[in-house]
């Protein structure tokens, strides 16, 4: 595969894509995907919403501030000005961005890559121990971040074999001081449509997490396939939600489909479903992007909030069980829609909206893509039957520098690691993942990361971490521990590592669920068997 000459001076990222035989087939079957081979996304998303006379038009509604479109375009103009000039960033080096959903994470968003910076989004509640994988995997050399959580980052900075200057936004903040006398008119870098926009890490079954590289023109893929096809937004349309912009739902939800369509999103201004009923409630939002475990949630608080303005809503994460969307859909009147999306493929690949909903599936190939049921030989699997997932489209997994490329890539086909059939109609059944991934309210958690924080407490000689069943959440982290001589199990011991564990790695990771035994399953050579743990459950 020929590559467009590149627009970056550092070439890193580039360097480190898998080998083009290695590469997943990339299909381009819509007219809407046929991209120009020179292009900037967010060029493309903001300056064009500016031009085509929506500058007056609600980009974003939040508590700290109500930005317009051309509000918007002119501060991420002024970051883009301090990055390439006091900041000293070359294109295509690597920019961490950490903080909440808030206005000044959009703008760093867009400033970054309108400079030609390759971004890197962060989950906000990673600790500094997670950070600093992050910052080596991607040879970050500049840090953005939220001055409520700059220790983290400045943690990570000096202890990340690449040291990452930090700079703060917020009140009276560096940044904040940079751009106030920045010009709000900057020239976009020319970037190729190939070229690397985003580096979106996930942590996968091992704890090591991968780097999934996306282009530019993957950027607006997801808008006009899933957004454009399934979404179909109209004017006057509000989206609010919770996953993170460094998910790549929440990219898509809260960036991306709202700025592609002109029209709006409201964040939240914390965490929790509460805060996003508020949210709901004084902004008049019409969709809500979420988890099963958020629609439940929703449900509770349905009576103590005004959500009438509410029309739609997306569910991805994890699997829309049948039932969650039958008790929504009585207590909202609202049909839920359904999606399996990846970080890998950049958002959702599988869904159905309006009268093609079937509550229990998930749907059918989004248009631009193409979905097949596999067995081992990589052939196509009787309708019915079980299988693996096996996808294509104008997306697709790219690992920075992994060998787990080839686990992921077959045959120009992106393998999810889920299990599922087709009926008889071509709509998608989830089934089950067959890794050992736990889900658990639409967060992506590898065991083996949550037993070495675990391993880590002075009270625990071995441990071994699954998922176990939840009502609520799908799943729940569930750790099977073995005590050290002289330290008894109980449930102020419980605690203590549950706490532990939220002061070591990210807080939604810690273990509900905690299990004291005398010894773990064991194969002859010492291996633990996990799989007899999660038979308990079945």
């Amino acid at each position: 595969m020929t590559l467009e000459p590149s627009g970056y001076a550092d070439s890193f990222a580039r360097d480190r894509l898998p080998a083009p035989e290695r590469w997943p087939e990339f299909r381009f079957d819509l007219p809407e995907l046929a991209y120009p081979k020179r292009l900037n996304c967010a060029a493309e998303l903001l300056d064009t919403a500016v031009a085509d006379g929506h500058g007056d038009t609600v980009a974003i509604y939040s508590k700290d501030r109500t930005l317009t479109y051309a509000q918007l375009l002119a501060e991420a103009n002024r970051i883009a000005n301090v990055l390439t000039g006091e900041l000293g960033m070359k294109t295509g080096e690597r920019v961490l961005l950490h903080g909440p959903n808030c206005p000044d994470l959009f703008i760093a968003w867009y400033g970054v890559i309108k400079a030609g910076g390759i971004v890197v989004a962060t989950m906000p509640l990673l600790r500094a121990r997670e950070l600093v994988t992050v910052c080596q995997k991607a040879e970050v050399s500049l840090a953005l971040c939220d001055m409520r959580m700059a220790d983290e980052v400045r943690a990570a900075a000096d202890s990340a074999p690449f040291p990452a200057r930090v700079v703060e936004w917020g009140q009276e903040s560096e940044l904040e001081n940079l751009t106030a006398h920045a010009s709000p008119h900057f020239d976009n870098v020319d970037t190729a449509a190939d070229d690397i926009a985003l580096l979106a890490f996930t942590s996968g079954t091992t704890g090591q997490p991968k780097a999934c590289v996306h282009f530019h023109r993957s950027v607006l893929a997801m808008a006009d396939t899933f957004g454009k096809h399934t979404l179909k937004p109209q004017p006057g349309d509000i989206y609010a939600g919770t996953p993170p912009l460094a998910f790549t739902f929440g990219l898509g939800a809260f960036l991306v489909f709202p700025a592609r369509a002109r029209i709006s999103v409201a964040l939240t201004s914390k965490p929790g479903f509460e805060a996003l009923c508020e949210t709901i409630q004084e902004y008049g939002v019409t969709h809500t992007f979420t988890a099963p475990t958020g629609y439940r949630a929703i449900m509770g608080l349905w009576d103590q909030y005004d959500l009438s303005s509410l029309k739609g809503g997306v569910s991805a994460g994890e699997h829309l069980p049948k039932a969650t969307w039958q008790a929504y859909r009585d207590k909202t009147g609202i049909g839920l829609v359904d999606g399996i999306g990846a970080t890998e493929m950049i958002h959702i690949f599988i869904s159905a909206s309006g009268d093609d909903i079937r509550p229990g599936a998930t749907g059918k190939a989004v248009p631009g893509y193409e979905a097949r049921v596999i067995g081992p030989d990589g052939k196509d699997v009787p309708d019915g039957e079980i299988g693996r997932l096996a996808v294509r489209g104008p997306t697709g997994c790219l690992y920075l520098d992994d060998n787990r490329q080839d686990v992921y890539v077959q045959d120009g086909w992106n393998i999810t690691g889920d299990l599922y059939r087709r009926d008889a109609d071509g709509y998608f059944h989830f089934v089950a993942r067959n890794d050992d991934l736990i889900v658990s309210s639409g967060y992506n958690i590898a065991g083996p990361e949550v037993e070495q924080a675990l391993l880590m407490h002075g009270a625990v000689a071995e441990c071994a971490v699954i998922g176990a069943p939840c009502a609520d959440r799908g799943m729940i982290v569930q750790a099977h521990i073995v005590l050290k001589p002289g330290h008894e199990p109980d449930e102020e011991l419980a605690k203590d590592l549950q706490n532990f564990v939220k002061a070591t790695i990210a807080p939604y990771k810690y273990p509900r669920s905690i299990v004291f035994t005398d010894a773990l399953p064991k194969t002859q050579t010492g291996k633990i068997q996990r799989f007899k743990l999660r038979e308990a459950h079945s």
